[in-house]
């Protein structure tokens, strides 16, 4: 269907992700005249069950999908030459409609540490609020109670996370409390809440929450499939974008070029992959590759598509018993999905509203475990988190349910699974995304993701291979390693992998490893160690001395009427998933606007 093209907007958002969709409802909502665009690559989402239905995100990861982007980034050795893949999303909603749904935030200190004025944890923690509605325990002074995102248990609760926490606390010796979510605690295991409606048991994403629930507003407009190339500028002023139906949305759409002017303002918000191209398109980043891709440039900004940042994340699957209760016969779409489904439809609850994950630790070593890692690990310690009690070094969690690798998928026989996710939040290593051109004349993208770069990242991914496999080897619910899923030990090795009756006893030595186990380990991690979604960085909200991109309003420096506001402007790590933090980036650059724009805004 071709959509009438008004000549102008008001305000024009390039990309539709989480942070446009908050964007664009808020300033909508505040002003119900002011003409707002949304352009998105991606389909719509409205009530579709692949998005709405929490149990359904595995197969927006599914190699066939297209609600998700998968950027193939540079073959590195640091990852035995592998390519390695990160998806983004790519639908109205972007990744809060495709994620595993899993409510993290960050220390506030993280934010403190940006270092930029008016984003500090102070000015944050009311938006933080504000956007949420906290379903699972009334009256907690950092949470909010009134916000369009929920946050829940889920539809059910799965024993076998209980058994994960009660093993945390026994063998492991770490405490236990209800919420780590209070912006400080660390080093805790603790149920894993969820950006599910706990009533409604619907996933908790932005284009639901904030945009498609003002349909009576006229004003407010989102294009669908439709991928935008670049900024049009006036002597450096903003004033409009040149967009194309998007080739995968509309694989059998006319290819030719579309102008929508802003009289006001054009902000970039297509992610850490998207907004940095889009940018270069457009003639604003560093010389050498803007040449190299024929690109005029207007600007001067070498930091443009540098910083890129992620998580490092490795999935390793165990093997659970018959009367386990997990997501894997709803995932296999077996007979039991019809009754949670009529469940789902009449209560909200069941295993519909579940994403299988419900207890972590955000994890810091004791003296102990700092001990016997790899001594490449301590001056990072020291350097960063040592002093630093509220920063955990990763997140340990326990799926109920077999969650395939991106790198490694297994095809394995019908049973009950659960695994073991761990993965690194403040990694040292750096990568960039910029616009190349390939050998045949087209655009494409040259993605370096640094992944391991740094020889200190792999250290609490290699400790804690060994120290989740403790944990599952003592819960009720272990009956052995998949072995295909896990490192290729030497024969005879004390570390193989096998079937077992039942769990070791609590007391039970731990496995000694070999060196030549070690280094099985950490082959295994070069071979399978993947992108946790949360890409960032690469239009930094830093000095524009310091490679930054933005400023503190979020201005692209060198120009006017231009914005960026998505995870690509955060300059440094944050230690959560980061849906969170890309809802509270666009509560931040609404407040902005209706400033700048002189709205009175609540």
């Amino acid at each position: 269907m071709s959509h009438p093209i008004p000549s102008e907007f008001d305000i024009i958002l390039a990309g539709g992700g989480t942070t446009a969709c908050v964007v664009a409802g808020r300033l909508a909502a505040c002003d119900p005249s002011l003409r707002i665009l949304i352009l998105e690559a991606g389909q719509h989402t409205l009530d579709k069950p692949i998005h709405v239905q929490p149990y359904q995100y595995p197969l927006n990861q599914a190699p066939t999908s297209t609600t998700v982007t998968f950027n193939i980034g540079n073959p590195s050795p640091r990852l035995n030459g592998r390519a390695p893949i990160v998806p983004c999303g790519r639908c109205v909603g972007g990744s809060s409609c495709v994620n595993f749904m899993v409510y993290t935030r960050a220390p506030a200190s993280d934010y403190d540490d940006w270092g930029v004025s008016g984003w500090e944890s102070e000015k944050l923690i009311p938006l933080m609020k504000k956007l949420e509605t906290y379903q699972v325990h009334p009256n907690l002074p950092t949470h909010g109670y009134d916000g369009p995102i929920k946050v829940s248990s889920g539809g059910c609760k799965l024993e076998i996370a209980d058994e994960f926490i009660q093993v945390g606390t026994t063998y492991h010796k770490r405490q236990y409390a209800d919420d780590t979510n209070d912006l400080e605690t660390c080093n805790t295991y603790s149920p894993w809440r969820k950006y599910i409606d706990g009533i409604t048991g619907r996933r908790s994403d932005a284009a639901h929450n904030y945009v498609y629930n003002q349909v009576h507003n006229p004003n407010l407009h989102v294009w669908d499939g439709k991928r935008v190339k670049r900024i049009i500028f006036e002597d450096k002023r903003a004033v409009g974008v040149e967009f194309i139906s998007d080739p995968v949305s509309c694989p059998d759409a006319d290819q030719s070029s579309t102008i929508v002017r802003a009289s006001k303002l054009v902000v970039v918000s297509a992610g850490a992959f998207g907004s940095p191209t889009i940018l270069e398109r457009s003639g604003i980043g560093a010389e050498s590759i803007l040449k190299r891709c024929g690109v005029e440039q207007l600007v001067d900004l070498p930091g443009v598509g540098e910083n890129y940042q992620d998580h490092n994340l490795v999935f390793v699957p165990y093997l659970a018993p018959d009367e386990a209760v997990t997501m894997d016969p709803v995932w296999r779409g077996e007979s039991i999905l019809q009754e949670h489904l009529a469940q789902w439809n009449s209560t909200g609850k069941s295993l519909i509203a579940h994403n299988g994950l419900d207890s972590k630790i955000k994890w810091r070593p004791d003296d102990e475990e700092l001990k016997v890692m790899d001594p490449a690990f301590l001056p990072r310690w020291k350097e960063f988190f040592q002093d630093r009690p509220d920063k955990a070094v990763a997140i340990f969690a326990a799926f109920a349910g077999y969650v395939p690798p991106l790198s490694r998928p297994l095809v394995l026989p019908p049973r009950n699974y659960m695994g073991a996710g761990y993965y690194t939040l403040y990694p040292v290593s750096i990568g960039s995304v910029h616009i190349t051109v390939t050998e045949d004349g087209k655009e494409g993208m040259d993605f370096t993701t640094g992944f391991l770069d740094d020889p200190s990242d792999i250290v609490p991914i290699n400790f804690a291979y060994k120290k989740t496999r403790e944990i599952f080897r003592r819960m009720a619910s272990y009956r052995g390693e998949v072995a295909a899923g896990h490192p290729d030990f030497p024969e005879g090795s004390a570390a193989a992998c096998k079937e077992a009756l039942g769990p070791v006893d609590l007391n039970a030595p731990d496995i000694v490893y070999t060196a030549e186990d070690d280094e099985a380990i950490d082959r295994f991690h070069r071979d399978i160690m993947q992108t946790t979604w949360h890409s960032l960085g690469t239009c930094a909200m830093k000095p524009e001395a310091d490679r930054g991109v933005v400023d503190a309003r979020l201005n692209v420096y060198g120009v006017s009427n231009l914005k960026v506001a998505d995870m690509s402007i955060s300059p440094l790590n944050v230690g959560t998933n980061t849906y969170s933090t890309a809802l509270l980036i666009g509560e931040r650059a609404a407040m902005i606007i209706a400033e700048d724009l002189g709205l009175n805004y609540v």
